[in-house]
């Protein structure tokens, strides 16, 4: 029989917004691969930038939280396997699928570790280092609830994965390392990317609506732009992303070469154009998709610690890590202006992209390690007891907080 797979998607995948939709495309292809019939579900309204994933042969459904409408559908299309996306859909859906197909094996995947994003986020808006009484937050006490919870959980980040190892002691066993899964790039691709001399202005990318994206360009315009155009005054900065506001598109300054250009239809035509990428993060998690796609296109970063993190583990970076300003404006210019420099860095990308992103590198132990799940799950949920006594108290509130919600709507 042909192994049957439901996501549940907290949104609807834009892969040409955000490195969430990227990521999802990614598990859909890798699933396909293995035969897999695959239906996506989703309770949130589309966006004119959302994927049509009937393009790819992928079924779609729009459910409704707090209705038992959804008890009826997973139970009729009966999922081999359910893939969460974020643990937010997973509170919502679980309990649900745990009663009406106990034996479908339920797989987290957490794009990036929220708890680790939010407690940054609020340290620096506390203006003070990052330490583990911000990483033992509400969100913390949610996320990791539902990792417990399901079968599997997929981890982007290997300095996540320490983090949940270490910091939260969850059992390895519910953890599986899985980043971006790339296609491998060609020689004959990368002989085809624009040159050096080819190349002009600098580029920034990523959705306006993910608030570390947003900060980040606010850092650029009042600090670390000024500081370039010190040294380069007639540079320009093409900013890039989807859903730009007001408070975004205001920031827009011919005069200064601070040009807010919006979502760009074609990523890689954007970024291979352009001569350096800037990513000066100041909080987030997980794995960074501009980055990614930087060098996917030959594209040489400035970036900050934060985005650089669990990148590149030992190998050279496809630039230049600075967190303080000056240092970041400096290297972003050397870039710019060193032709040996940047042709050193462009290629350290290519490099990165073989040796860390490469799907086949995953595919194989991934689909493996499932199908173990698949044929121990027993064993494997009587060994997580933690899991079963959340799965328990979650069966007990949740599902009658839904069910008053469920009463009071009708």
């Amino acid at each position: 029989m042909v192994p049957k797979l439901l996501i549940i998607g907290h949104v609807w995948p834009e892969p040409k917004s955000s490195a969430a939709g990227s990521r999802m495309i990614q598990l859909i292809q890798g699933f396909q691969k293995e035969d897999y019939e695959i239906l996506f579900a989703s309770a949130c309204a589309k966006s004119d930038n959302a994927f049509d994933l009937s393009e790819i042969g992928i079924v779609q459904a729009h459910i409704e939280m707090n209705q038992p409408s959804f008890d009826h559908f997973v139970k009729s299309y009966n999922p081999d396997v359910v893939l969460f996306d974020r643990f937010m859909t997973e509170e919502q859906f679980g309990w649900r699928v745990s009663e009406q197909c106990p034996n479908a094996v339920r797989v987290l995947d957490t794009e990036d570790l929220h708890a680790l994003r939010k407690g940054r986020q609020q340290a620096f808006k506390d203006g003070v280092a990052f330490d583990r009484s911000y990483l033992f937050n509400t969100h913390a006490k949610r996320e990791i609830a539902s990792m417990y919870r399901c079968d599997l959980s997929l981890i982007i980040s290997e300095v996540e994965m320490a983090i949940l190892k270490e910091e939260f002691k969850v059992p390895e066993n519910l953890l599986v390392y899985l980043p971006f899964l790339l296609d491998p790039i060609s020689e004959e691709f990368i002989g085809k990317l624009p040159l050096y001399q080819q190349r002009q202005d600098f580029i920034t990318i990523g959705n306006f609506l993910h608030e570390p994206n947003y900060n980040g360009i606010l850092y650029l315009k009042e600090t670390i732009w000024p500081l370039i155009r010190q040294q380069l005054p007639k540079a320009q900065l093409q900013v890039y992303g989807a859903y730009a506001s007001q408070k975004v598109n205001q920031l827009h300054q011919e005069a200064s070469g601070f040009l807010i250009k919006g979502f760009a239809e074609d990523v890689h035509e954007v970024m291979a154009n352009a001569k350096v990428c800037l990513a000066p993060l100041r909080f987030g998690a997980g794995l960074k998709g501009k980055l990614v796609d930087a060098m996917l296109n030959g594209t040489p970063c400035v970036m900050t610690t934060i985005a650089a993190e669990a990148m590149f583990a030992d190998l050279e970076p496809n630039g230049y890590i600075a967190n303080d300003p000056q240092l970041f404006a400096d290297k972003a210019v050397q870039l710019y202006q060193q032709e040996t420099v940047w042709e050193e860095k462009q290629a350290f990308g290519f490099n990165i992209l073989k040796q860390r992103y490469d799907k086949r590198t995953f595919h194989g132990s991934f689909f493996s390690t499932l199908r173990t799940l698949q044929l121990q799950l027993e064993t494997h949920r009587q060994q997580n007891f933690t899991g079963q006594m959340l799965q328990h108290h979650t069966l007990q509130s949740t599902k009658y907080m839904s069910k008053w919600i469920e009463a009071k709507n009708s």
